[in-house]
């Protein structure tokens, strides 16, 4: 979504010259109006935003790179309006989390996605269920729970499961409680009561909200009827990867008095990306977000792991145990398309050309997994026993032709003596470093 913007703030910044009048500032800033407008940035936000760079602009001197500056510095501001972003952790464990939110607005998947974002930063996480509302809502969370793999809480009543969930935190030295509450098809006060009752018997640190991205200025509205009745201290977008404008993201803080703090990327449990408005802002002038991506290739690769596989590079040991091992890693990455928006220039453009490319589930990750896993465990070991016989035995178990498998050798091969130039130069640290280094995540 942001690349969407990214292109239209591009093209407003584009119709200002090196050195220009006071004429031209103006074309450029109604440019620059409309642009968010069609975004779905709040009118009130945009008034506000578009005021600030025009001011700046003069001020300083109508040009481009001081136009841009001043469009970022006014961004900026806006994106950071309300204060914290990301997990903000609570003086004494366990930190508790109630999540609310609309049904049909990701709230479950949501939880789950949160107890990952911990559990891949070493927290340990407990998931309690005091969605009892929706059939079937218990049992879609324990999956998600089993893929995250974090304990999951249920009991028959939702503040026995609120309750209990507490008490199972404490006294299992929990880090964190996240406990999913049920939600309506629209406000109610049902809804709201059992949420009040919630919060009156577990005390949350933080009550967070999750909106769907989709549903544009009608989910800031919502958001801030909950506000109202409960009060919020975050708020978290879901479905950011589908068929929207984005403006959202923008003007919510602004306009709510809350802040963005986590923005949902994708279906995986892994598309969670904290909401940095340094990084946001970035992206949405083009600098993309290299510390960001640096970040998630730091969470996905296991450096043990990786100078190990080094090593056994160096010495030509390198097997298929070890390509798949790197695979499943590289997987963990997620979404090219993802990826490819957190890259500089015109990365992001690119991004939705290619659309969403898994990298886990990708036809050749998928082949490569299969004809791997039809190896003996010899094969596997030992590359160099795969002759013409073994190939096609390994072809007719994979469901695979014998090209295919021939193909798939010969990139592992290739693969391997690429990867045998980079041993024993940093590994890992040598490609954040090349990325720009990772800024800490907001994990306090």
């Amino acid at each position: 979504m942001l690349n969407r913007i990214a292109e239209s703030l591009k093209a407003a910044v584009s119709r200002i010259r090196h050195f220009d009048d006071e004429a031209a500032l103006k074309r450029t800033l109604e440019e620059l109006r409309k642009a968010l407008l069609k975004s779905d940035v709040h009118h009130k936000v945009v008034k506000e935003l578009v005021s600030k760079v025009e001011i700046e602009t003069k001020r300083s001197g109508i040009q481009k790179d001081r136009f841009a500056k001043a469009l970022e510095a006014a961004l900026f501001e806006t994106l950071a309006a309300a204060g914290n972003q990301g997990f903000v952790f609570a003086d004494r464990p366990p930190t508790i989390v109630v999540m609310a939110g609309l049904q049909g607005s990701g709230k479950t998947t949501t939880s789950a996605k949160l107890a990952k974002y911990l559990k891949e930063r070493g927290k340990k996480v407990l998931l309690a269920a005091a969605d009892l509302q929706r059939l079937a809502a218990v049992e879609q969370l324990r999956k998600l729970s089993e893929q995250a793999e974090v304990e999951l809480y249920t009991d028959k009543t939702p503040i026995d499961a609120a309750k209990g969930a507490l008490k199972r935190a404490i006294e299992g030295h929990f880090d964190a409680l996240i406990v999913d509450t049920a939600g309506r098809l629209v406000i109610d006060e049902a809804l709201m009561r059992e949420l009040s009752e919630i919060k009156a018997a577990i005390n949350p640190h933080e009550i967070f909200y999750v909106a769907d991205s989709l549903t544009g200025q009608d989910a800031i509205k919502t958001a801030a009827a909950f506000n109202e009745k409960i009060g919020l201290t975050g708020v978290i977008l879901s479905k950011f990867d589908g068929d929207s404008t984005g403006g959202i993201a923008v003007g919510l803080a602004k306009q709510l008095g809350v802040a963005l703090r986590f923005i949902g990327a994708g279906e995986k449990l892994g598309d969670l990306e904290i909401f940095i408005p340094e990084r946001i802002v970035s992206r949405l002038m083009g600098g993309g977000d290299v510390a960001g991506l640096a970040e998630k290739v730091e969470t996905a690769i296991d450096e043990k792991k990786a100078k190990e596989i080094g090593r056994k590079i160096k010495k030509g040991s390198f097997n298929f145990n070890d390509f798949l091992d790197q695979i499943e890693q590289v997987g963990k990455l997620g979404n090219i398309k993802s990826l490819l928006a957190m890259l500089p220039g015109g990365a992001g453009a690119l991004a939705d050309k290619i659309g969403d490319m898994d990298l886990q589930n990708s036809a050749e990750i998928k082949h490569t997994r299969a004809m791997i896993l039809s190896m003996t465990k010899k094969e596997r070991e030992d590359p160099d026993l795969l002759n013409p016989s073994r190939k096609s035995r390994i072809a007719a178990g994979a469901g695979l032709s014998i090209d295919e498998v021939n193909r798939i050798i010969k990139r592992f091969k290739n693969g391997a003596k690429m990867a045998k130039r980079f041993t024993g130069k940093g590994g890992l640290s040598q490609l954040q470093s090349a990325l720009g280094g990772t800024n800490s995540p907001r994990m306090r």
